[in-house]
């Protein structure tokens, strides 16, 4: 039985300053918590229906795992209609190096909708991008909003935080940078070469003013309609990543 200090700890998680400051996040549901199980994520605690465990105790640690109610489940879950499980993770602390950097690698440039960070993972996942780079000011990869759209991706792909004008700086001499802007140069027309950065902007403004000098080659998908001026984020990056992959 769930103690009154659990939900209110559990709960907390919800913000990211709890997240920080105790190096923890949630996951909820069936499909993503068999991902993070098969991960290499520290799970700390599992919540669960009886009927959830009865189906899933072979391939858990059972000191992991409490049971619960539906009842008390929907007391700590993030979602309209609780699922029948939910976790508590560990999060993992990955140092950024670039010589890992090898292929394309994503950056993502004040990505504030949450939505679109979690199908731009998948997306980076289905296409086999290992690294993504976010700014600073980018939504927190660990926004329940964000690891739901994931549908699990979030634990196959390595995500970074960091200053974007010092990282693309310090890359310019290692990598070409690209990036993506309504003007530039046809992207299914470029050569494309293997170790490379591939910048996307955020969903109002683009790429931000302060690191647009540090572009090699500014790149676009062409509209067949002119009746319309842009693409979603997410879309648009899903497009990108093929034609470089």
């Amino acid at each position: 039985m769930l103690t009154n200090n659990e939900i209110k700890f559990i709960k907390s998680l919800n913000h990211k300053k709890n997240r920080d400051s105790n190096s923890l996040f949630l996951v909820e549901g069936d499909k993503i918590i068999n991902e993070l199980i098969s991960s290499d994520f520290r799970i700390k605690k599992i919540y669960g229906t009886y009927n959830w465990y009865e189906d899933n105790c072979s391939i858990i640690e059972e000191e992991l795992f409490c049971k619960v109610s539906p009842k008390e489940l929907s007391r700590i879950s993030n979602l309209k209609s609780p699922n029948n499980v939910l976790a508590i993770v560990n999060k993992k602390n990955l140092e950024l190096e670039q010589s890992n950097l090898t292929g394309l690698t994503l950056v993502l440039d004040s990505i504030n909708d949450p939505g679109n960070l979690g199908t731009i993972i998948r997306s980076c996942h289905w296409f086999n991008i290992k690294n993504i780079i976010c700014s600073e000011n980018t939504v927190d990869m660990y926004n329940s909003k964000v690891i739901q759209s994931t549908m699990g991706s979030i634990f196959n792909v390595n995500i970074f935080y960091t200053d974007l004008s010092s990282f693309l700086n310090d890359c310019s001499n290692t990598h070409t940078i690209y990036g993506s802007f309504l003007e530039g140069d046809d992207i299914k027309k470029i050569e494309i070469n293997s170790n490379a950065l591939l910048v996307i902007g955020s969903e109002s403004h683009g790429v931000s003013d302060s690191i647009v000098n540090k572009i090699h080659k500014k790149v676009t998908i062409k509209a067949k309609s002119d009746k319309i001026n842009s693409l979603n984020v997410a879309t648009a990056t899903s497009i990108m990543l093929y034609e470089f992959c």
